[in-house]
């Protein structure tokens, strides 16, 4: 199959140079146009903001009510944090796992299926799985505390952003964070580590149907007809706690609230030092306007501080889910080993080099996409690019991608996923259904049956995909064809 490009692509894509003014940079085409009101409404939403460049529209462009800004975006602000630029729980993201077998049977499937619905059933339970120390290993070390505690190969971290591990000397140090941090913060951090859980949160299984760039491929370890494993999972319960702790955000939900109305005080205001920092941090952290918190103040150390221990709590979380994954695939398929293609968090704050200066760069529901240049020498992604996930849904193909040349006009970020464009193609007539009749094994997590949901074409995906591949935002290195999951 080739992927037909229907946005500029090489010499003659259009020229992205910065603007004074927060004109986004949208990158659509005509056959997935941006919704055009939504473009600006960020550009309203963005203005008299501190840009470091123009605000970034990607494919997959949607707005969700409970969120306070769109999907598929990036914003990079040269001296402020704004945490309501991203997610109210940052390092949701996702992963591929590539095992070393063939599609399995059935009874196979549905016996990965049963040991996952056991190990991280739903609903969940009050279940205790961290110690208070476990916590604070997590949110100091990230994914090393997986590699200690649940036996993660430390080899695979490469291929983690950032090696699973923001450092948190800049902002304070880790004896800053303990002594700073409620108890009660840390104490409720120590439910539900390494869940999945339904909703747009899913476990795959997929076969590789289609080989773009051999040698990328092999560098990955994927190969023609190889079974992966593809899941979404969140970044666990601190992550969701530090995104309230810094912001009063729509999306919180009856128990949040209640333990918001204990933990901000706690945190901001039994520890400042004056009645003026007080007023300060109510102004900051208490209002619905959520201002943007300067990035050289206390205050802004404090926040990307916590930022970055929720960012480490998250890649912990998410590499205990890994592990158990692929611990729990080599038993039902037989023994087949597993390794990790790519973990990738799409709601993040980082602070980045943007256009050769220092900026906070802001990601809702993308992903970062940097080229090899940018990673670090001697792995597999300084030879490759970045590895980039471009999920369908569980009736259409998925992508795996590496980083493209021009990644740098997208402040290196690419959408996260294109479910909502496979739902529009479907609607608006531009998808049918699947030509080979396909389907998928959808497994729920009561006991009911599984039952077969039939695929679409792969219209919608395609579309997402050429528009990011048109201008070189990334290429294509592999398409996968799901056959179970569980969501």
């Amino acid at each position: 199959m080739r992927i037909d490009v229907i946005s500029g692509s090489g010499d003659d894509r259009p020229e992205l140079a910065l603007l004074d003014a927060p004109t986004a940079r949208v990158f659509d085409s005509e056959h997935l146009p941006a919704d055009r009101d939504l473009v600006d409404s960020l550009t309203s939403a963005t203005l008299g903001m501190d840009l470091a460049a123009p605000p970034v529209v990607l494919p997959d462009f949607h707005h969700k009510s409970a969120m306070e800004m769109p999907s598929s975006i990036a914003v990079a602000t040269a001296g402020t944090i704004r945490p309501t630029l991203t997610s109210s729980s940052v390092n949701c993201g996702m992963a591929l796992l590539a095992l070393d077998c063939e599609r399995p049977s059935d009874e196979a499937i549905g016996d990965f299926y049963r040991r996952v619905r056991e190990r991280y059933p739903y609903p969940t339970t009050r279940r205790r799985d961290l110690s208070y120390r476990d916590v604070v290993a997590a949110a100091t070390g990230g994914a090393a505390f997986a590699v200690d505690r649940y036996g993660v190969d430390p080899g695979e971290l490469e291929r983690v952003e950032e090696h699973g591990r923001l450092d948190l000397t800049t902002w304070g140090g880790a004896e800053r964070l303990v002594s700073e941090i409620p108890a009660l913060t840390w104490q409720l951090a120590r439910l539900r580590f390494g869940t999945v859980g339904p909703t747009n949160h899913f476990v795959e299984l997929q076969q590789v149907e289609e080989i773009f760039d051999e040698e990328a491929a092999a560098l990955l370890g994927i190969r023609l007809g190889q079974v992966t494993l593809q899941y979404h999972a969140g970044g666990g319960v601190l992550t969701g706690e530090i995104g309230h702790l810094f912001a009063r955000r729509r999306d919180t939900a009856r128990v949040m609230r209640a333990a918001m109305a204990v933990q901000k005080p706690l945190y901001h205001l039994s520890t400042a030092r004056s009645a003026e920092q007080v007023r300060e941090r109510m102004r900051l952290f208490f209002t619905k306007a959520s201002p943007p918190v300067s990035l050289e103040s206390d205050e802004g150390q404090r926040l990307m501080l916590a930022n970055a221990a929720a960012m480490n709590y998250g890649y912990a979380f998410r590499m205990a889910t890994y592990e158990a994954l692929r611990s729990i695939a080599a038993t039902a398929f037989a023994g087949a080993r597993g390794h990790l293609v790519v973990d990738s968090p799409h709601n993040s704050i980082y602070e980045e080099e943007v256009a050769g200066e220092r900026a906070v760069v802001h990601r809702h529901n993308s992903c970062r996409a940097y080229p090899a240049s940018r990673m670090t020498p001697g792995t597999t992604f300084a030879q490759t690019g970045q590895a980039v996930l471009l999920p369908g849904t569980h009736r259409t193909s998925s992508y795996l991608a590496v980083a493209g040349d021009s990644s740098a006009d997208s402040l290196h970020s690419a959408c996260h996923g294109a479910g909502t464009v496979i739902d529009q193609f479907a609607r608006d007539g531009l998808s049918q259904s699947d030509p080979r009749g396909r389907s998928t094994l959808r497994f729920r997590y009561d006991d009911t049956a599984p039952e077969r949901a039939p695929h679409l074409d792969d219209a919608g995906v395609n579309a997402a995909m050429s528009v990011l591949q048109g201008h070189r935002i990334v290429r294509p290195v592999a398409r996968m064809r799901p056959f179970a999951v569980l969501h």
